[in-house]
């Protein structure tokens, strides 16, 4: 990501862009986790709803486009999440990239 004061950087914006997605959005009751630019979270409604919060998520910044996967099985850092009957799951994921090496 850059120097030290880049990351700052980085979390004060995105945690003001946080704010915005609780402030508008009816996301209660949900899992939200974010480590600097990279966020998962949960959702218990229809996929469609959900696209039309992240399609909006997309208009609020010019320099904010998200980039999102919807599954029950989904990387996230080094885990990889998975939803089994309502329950997460976690299990630890190696990027395709390091498999020749781990």
């Amino acid at each position: 990501m850059g120097s030290s004061f880049t990351l700052t950087l980085a979390n004060i914006f995105m945690w003001k862009w946080q704010k915005e997605l609780v402030r508008r959005q009816d996301i209660t009751c949900e899992y939200y986790g974010r480590y600097i630019d990279d966020v998962f979270m949960t959702w218990n409604k229809s996929e469609n709803e959900l696209k039309k919060v992240l399609e909006n998520a997309n208009n609020w910044h010019p320099n904010i486009k998200l980039e999102y996967k919807i599954g029950k099985s989904l990387p996230f850092l080094d885990i990889l999440l998975t939803n089994i009957n309502g329950t997460l799951s976690t299990s630890v994921y190696h990027k395709p990239a390091a498999e020749p090496y781990v």
